[in-house]
């Protein structure tokens, strides 16, 4: 996902290059399954063009990073014997960030109970 994000669209020769110069030698086959999977789970677009297909992130880096971080959340929510340890985890780990972070949680709690999520 990163050399997408970093320059996209890319043909899966060329995601293979450059894995390749990054020292992680990979097969063909394999990088273009990967992209083909990342399409499927709706993480990349993929555009045919002449006999090879390009692809490019359909997240953003921040939008990616959250959606991820909202399924292990939940999870973390949904097998646990109550929230209170998860939620206590989250802000003490916050509040180690600094005070401006944990300012802007009480902001975005506040923001939401205000649009009455």
């Amino acid at each position: 996902m990163d050399l997408l994000w970093a320059a996209s669209p890319l043909t899966v020769r060329e995601v293979a290059a450059r894995l390749e110069l990054a020292d992680r030698k990979l097969a063909y086959t394999t990088v273009m399954t990967t992209l083909d999977r990342l399409f499927k789970k709706s993480l990349l677009r993929r555009h045919a063009e002449n006999l090879a297909f390009t692809y490019e992130p359909a997240l953003s880096k921040d939008d990616y990073r959250r959606r991820v971080l909202e399924g292990v959340v939940s999870d973390l929510l949904e097998h646990s014997e109550g929230t209170e340890p998860v939620l206590a985890a989250f802000v003490d780990t916050t509040a180690e960030l600094g005070e401006e972070t944990l300012k802007r949680l009480e902001e975005l709690v506040a923001e939401r109970r205000r649009a009455g999520r």
